[in-house]
């Protein structure tokens, strides 16, 4: 959500911010813009709304010359997605340009007093009161800059930077550039991601380090409340207040970049399909024949203080949530332990009684969610020892977290996460494994779950073999306008997650329910244009399912049922029935899953949707 992009040297700034933009441009976003500093100090700036490449267009046909610049990919909150609201936005006179990530809460009262002093705005968005609070600092100190030595001239700047974030309420990461110093990029920090490229003779930033991928492996991460000083020869990192910060410089982690699509017409299409392999990555290492348990080396909790752990808390927002609420079950079955799925939106603003024994799990794709960061903030503040369930390394809540666990799913592009949520289920498998073997988990059972987690990557590929016959189906049911998806017990979040995939990427409405809570309400929805998709796992409700299938069918109702091979009932009740591998019980929402992901693939293609960047959504939610 949103993206910025900076850069700093002795080469053409504009062809290496579009490169940047275009490594963001699965964050999601509705419009883009740049700006370059050019011979003379004239500050080059150019706006499109709609794609980077009709930006890249309007580049080529004006070309914004210059060697220092920023970029910014802009996703609507305040003010429409228009030329005029994307950014860069200047401020005064055109004295500096800025890009901005992020929500400023009080933008209201600060934009009236600006314009009672004679600020003139623009745009519609909050992003520009902070261009102009930093032109009124500078206006105030117009006679110290004048003439005085770059050094100086740049704290000077700093000041005025300072000066205008601590008037903030809300979240930012901003990135400046001053037409009077053509040679400097100032950015700042607070609940909003920034990173910081180290060249020869030339600096980047960007707001994920993924697009730095193409010209370095090198990284500084700047912390809330940081100011970064860049220059082509120099970085510089201060606190809000002044102090001098020592920054460390660490190598962007290999796997960070985008490998391209591969053939794949889409990402989404890309990920789907290398779950298998995403899979055994998220397992490998971590299993322990010896004591039939799972292994783990970032918990930053001994044994020991793990038995004492009473309660766990799962939060997360969207996918996430859903794979934490199979963590519920899961964890809940096999170590005993109370869990609670809390929505980290409502969690940050609740006061829940916690004891000692509570135990916290942030669970997130990119570990930059600003619902999921705030709620982890909050816990730790009350003293929870908090820990990550996380696919990016180097992200805020990796290192804002006592410990964690990482995905090492790769790189998910596509803006309808997949892979990253069966990987985060995997771990939460290994996880309900570990924590059970420290309580009451026998070794035989604990042997049979690594047994039954080894096969798991070999049986989502046989279960990727349904593309074809998913393929048809959604060309039969495409035409549908609303979809119920219904499982029991563990797959009640498959439901969950199969419906919001469709919700995602095809712009179809489609509601996940228990199947036993349908006649308590949802089987009001159910006509013959209305199909409802089952998952129907060989397990302990399994009669209870088959049961609920007669419901809707007794109403008219199409059913399309996702069983287990070997099934030979179904075929006898459901319009169109989808078989996957048995797994065990605990493992059948990673396999039951990819039907459903595949369905909500090929009904969007068929649609004509925009499969990997669909409306309004962006892949990385950094705004409340």
């Amino acid at each position: 959500m949103c993206g910025i992009m900076g850069y700093v040297g002795h080469r053409g700034a504009s062809e290496r911010l579009l490169e940047g933009l275009r490594r963001l441009e699965y964050r999601g976003y509705d419009s883009a813009g740049l700006a370059t500093l050019g011979s003379g100090h004239a500050l080059h700036v150019r706006k499109q709304a709609g794609r980077i490449a009709e930006l890249a267009s309007d580049v080529a046909a004006r070309p914004a010359g210059g060697s220092t610049g920023i970029a910014h990919t802009r996703w609507a909150t305040h003010g429409a997605a228009t030329r005029q609201n994307a950014h860069p936005h200047l401020g005064g006179n055109g004295v500096l340009a800025l890009a901005h990530n992020g929500v400023i809460e009080n933008f209201q009262p600060l934009k009236e007093h600006l314009q009672t002093a004679g600020f003139q705005f623009r745009s519609e968005t909050d992003s520009e009161v902070i261009a102009h609070l930093v032109a009124e600092g500078l206006r105030a100190q117009q006679r110290e800059l004048a003439g005085t030595p770059a050094a100086d001239v740049y704290e000077s700047l700093v000041r005025a930077v300072s000066g205008a974030l601590s008037q903030l309420r809300g979240t930012y990461g901003v990135a400046l550039v001053f037409r009077d110093w053509p040679e400097l990029i100032i950015a700042a920090r607070l609940g909003s991601p920034l990173v910081v490229g180290v060249g020869q003779g030339e600096h980047y930033l960007a707001s994920d380090g993924a697009a730095l991928a193409p010209f370095t492996d090198k990284i500084v991460y700047l912390a809330d409340h940081q100011i970064a000083v860049v220059t082509p020869d120099r970085l510089r990192v201060v606190q809000r207040d002044g102090a001098t910060v020592r920054h460390g410089v660490e190598r962007l982690v290999a796997g960070q970049e985008d490998g391209g699509l591969d053939g794949y017409p889409h990402y989404m299409l890309k990920e789907i399909c290398e779950q298998p392999r995403s899979l055994t990555n998220a397992l490998r290492g971590r299993l322990n024949d010896d004591d039939a348990t799972a292994v783990f080396g970032g918990l930053n909790l001994t044994p020991q203080q793990l038995r004492r752990v009473k309660r766990i808390i799962l939060t997360a927002c969207g996918t996430s949530w859903h794979a934490a609420l199979v963590g519920e079950y899961l964890i809940e079955e096999l170590a005993r332990i109370p869990v609670e799925v809390e929505y980290a939106s409502e969690l940050r603003y609740r006061n829940p009684p916690l004891g000692e024994d509570t135990l916290l799990f942030a669970v997130t794709q990119s570990g930059e969610t600003a619902d999921t960061l705030a709620a982890l903030r909050e816990m730790k503040r009350k003293g929870l020892h908090t820990l990550a369930i996380c696919n990016v390394v180097g992200s805020t809540i990796s290192h804002e977290a006592d410990g964690g666990i990482y995905l090492h799913a790769g790189p998910e592009i596509g803006v309808a996460s997949t892979k990253a949520f069966t990987s985060q289920c995997a771990v939460l498998a290994l996880l309900a494994l570990y924590l059970g073997r420290l309580n009451d988990l026998s070794f035989a059972r604990g042997t049979r779950i690594i047994e039954a987690l080894r096969r798991l990557p070999e049986q989502v590929e046989t279960a990727l073999e349904t593309d074809a016959q998913v393929r048809e189906l959604a060309a039969r049911y495409g035409s549908a306008r609303n979809f119920l998806y219904l499982g029991r017990q563990i797959n009640f979040p498959t439901a969950l997650e199969g419906a919001l995939k469709l919700k995602e990427i095809s712009y179809l409405h489609a509601e996940g329910y228990p199947a036993a809570e349908m006649k308590h309400g949802p089987i009001a929805l159910v006509d013959q244009d209305t199909p409802a998709v089952f998952l129907v796992p060989r397990d302990s409700v399994y009669d209870k399912v088959r049961s609920n299938i007669q419901e809707v069918r007794a109403r008219g109702g199409p059913v399309i049922a996702v069983g287990t091979a070997g099934d030979r009932e179904l075929p006898q009740l459901a319009d169109d029935v989808i078989l996957v591998p048995a797994v065990e019980d605990f493992l059948t929402p990673l396999v039951h899953v990819i039907p459903l992901q595949l369905l909500a693939y090929h009904i969007a293609v068929s649609r004509g949707c925009d499969v990997d960047k669909p409306r309004n959504l962006a892949k990385s939610v950094t705004v409340e």
